[in-house]
């Protein structure tokens, strides 16, 4: 049967039938409809979420498959066990749900699957074979090896009682909220988890606005609908990996482009932007995929200047990878549109860089790369933190205003990959001194910083200068210092006086290694 001609009226019923009759709250339970008061005050909307990151697996995925196997069982078709391919929670849910059922689970995964993910389905008891280069790789496997067991498959979204499984989450939003609801955000990957709540709220409520969300690198959905037909893409992002789809399901996209109002995505950023919101209001630190639906309805109510309207997020998952954490809070603010970063060129004399941070004003340096190396102009990699997107691009006019050369990295995303952490190398410096300085970290600590070193008579050249805010209570700088040999003395008395704790790092094997040139380099120096 072709696309275009799946009767979605006909799988919106089968919803309601199989929602009334589904047996997955013998172990189950309904999970929470709770208000989010930080997003509620920073979107100035009602903001509820829908909190499946509460099932045993740390996703919603447990439904659809628990549903599906239900059904396998009364049917008498789950002697030879089931078989499922996935990289993360479909194979949690499939593990868990088997176990449940007494049956044999076989779950197929990529050999470089996290081990993360690997340790927590043979945590549900069920066999794990590592094979293929991705997830379709490991589906030809998968297929095998229902082929030669008689086992049968688990589809992770393409699949009418699947759908059904997670059209009780609608169902439970309906009972859990009896007030108007103007728009509900849901994420999308395969497209099965939209197809259950639109299916089901549609027939029910359908006066509520369904706004899909994809991943910005991994839009397969959006694509499709605007081609008229499933299309697949050449390649995806793999950062959301639970969204991490090529081509949508044949039943969820009939049922996604007839039912569902609009389709947004959202970027890195702005996904590792809704992680951090989460955290403020839950404490639960979310997997992007879970936080993708607030991603989008953060960006919706901006699009739009929502105001003063119910809308409810489905949070999906929080089976976040540890190793993942660290780029999350690198992002995080720059998904908020709360930092900005610029490439500036600021002239190469003294005092130049306390000038910049005077134009700054009192908004606080995140980061600020330097490494001396051009005698008359040097170029600096700074982070700046900013209450939103138009105040960013205020301040780089300003700073054009008042002479200098300014590149809004930003959205650059070599920049933020890459080039923030590459910023300076070896650089042939006479007389420089390596020093770690701390002070206490707070709005306007480096600028109070560098005041205290002018206050102190420092007139040495700054040959490099790292700093960035981690969040800590304390705040640390590595610079260079060009000190000739006969002004050690009054060098090491200006450091005495200066009242922050230091420690010279000149000899230490890394700063040789990376940043100090060779002795018969150029010896070509400035004042910065």
């Amino acid at each position: 049967m072709k696309d275009s001609e799946q009767p979605v009226h006909e799988l919106q019923n089968a919803l309601l039938t199989g929602v009334a009759t589904t047996g997955i709250y013998d172990f189950l339970k309904e999970t929470t409809l709770a208000v989010a008061p930080r997003l509620s005050e920073q979107t100035g909307n009602t903001v509820l979420l829908k909190r499946e990151d509460l099932q045993p697996v740390f996703s919603f995925k447990i439904r659809g498959a628990y549903h599906k196997m239900i059904r396998l069982g009364q049917e008498g078709k789950l002697a030879a066990g089931v078989v499922a391919c996935s990289a993360g929670n479909h194979a949690q849910g499939v593990a868990l749900a088997a176990q449940k059922l007494n049956c044999k689970a076989t779950i197929v995964m990529p050999e470089h699957t996290q081990q993360i993910k690997v340790n927590a389905v043979r945590h549900w008891g069920a066999e794990v074979i590592l094979r293929g280069e991705n997830v379709d790789d490991s589906l030809l496997i998968a297929e095998q090896l229902v082929e030669k067991t008689g086992a049968c498959f688990i589809p992770p979204f393409d699949d009418a009682d699947i759908i059904a499984g997670n059209a009780t989450i609608a169902a439970e939003i309906i009972r859990q909220h009896r007030n108007p609801i103007d728009v509900l955000f849901c994420s999308i990957g395969g497209g099965g988890l939209i197809a259950g709540i639109a299916g089901y709220i549609k027939l029910l409520r359908p006066e509520i606005r369904i706004v899909g969300v994809e991943a910005e690198d991994s839009a397969c959905m959006l694509a499709s609908i605007q081609a008229g037909k499933r299309v697949t893409l050449d390649e995806v992002g793999r950062f959301a990996d639970a969204v991490a789809v090529k081509t949508p399901g044949r039943l969820p996209f009939n049922m996604v482009r007839q039912l569902v109002d609009q389709v947004i995505t959202a970027s890195n950023d702005e996904m590792c932007g809704a992680v951090k919101d989460l955290y403020e209001d839950t404490r639960v630190i979310f997997e992007p995929a879970g936080a993708l639906a607030v991603a989008g309805l953060k960006n919706y109510c901006q699009q739009n200047n929502l105001r003063q309207k119910n809308l409810i997020a489905l949070t999906c998952g929080a089976n976040m990878n540890f190793d993942s954490l660290k780029f999350v809070a690198e992002r995080a603010e720059i998904g908020e549109g709360r930092e900005a970063l610029f490439g500036v060129t600021i002239p190469e004399r003294p005092g130049a860089f306390r000038d910049f941070c005077k134009q700054i004003g009192t908004r606080s340096v995140t980061e600020f790369n330097y490494r001396m190396d051009d005698p008359e102009r040097a170029h600096i990699f700074v982070g700046i933190r900013v209450s939103h997107d138009e105040e960013r691009r205020q301040l780089a006019k300003q700073l054009v205003e008042r002479g200098l050369d300014v590149l809004d990295l930003t959205d650059n995303e070599t920049a933020k990959l890459h080039i923030r952490h590459m910023v300076g190398g070896r650089s042939p410096v006479p007389d420089e001194l390596l020093y770690r300085f701390e002070f206490p970290e707070r709005p306007g600590a480096l600028m109070n910083f560098l005041e205290m070193l002018g206050k102190q008579g420092m007139d040495w050249n700054i040959s490099l200068f790292h700093y960035r805010n981690h969040g800590a209570d304390v705040g640390r700088v590595l610079a260079g210092i060009q000190v000739p040999a006969a002004e050690s003395a009054r060098f090491g008395a200006f450091l005495e006086r200066l009242g922050y704790p230091f420690r010279e790092e000149s000899a230490n094997p890394t700063y040789r290694l990376f940043l100090q040139a060779s002795s018969s380099a150029s010896d070509a120096s400035g004042k910065a």
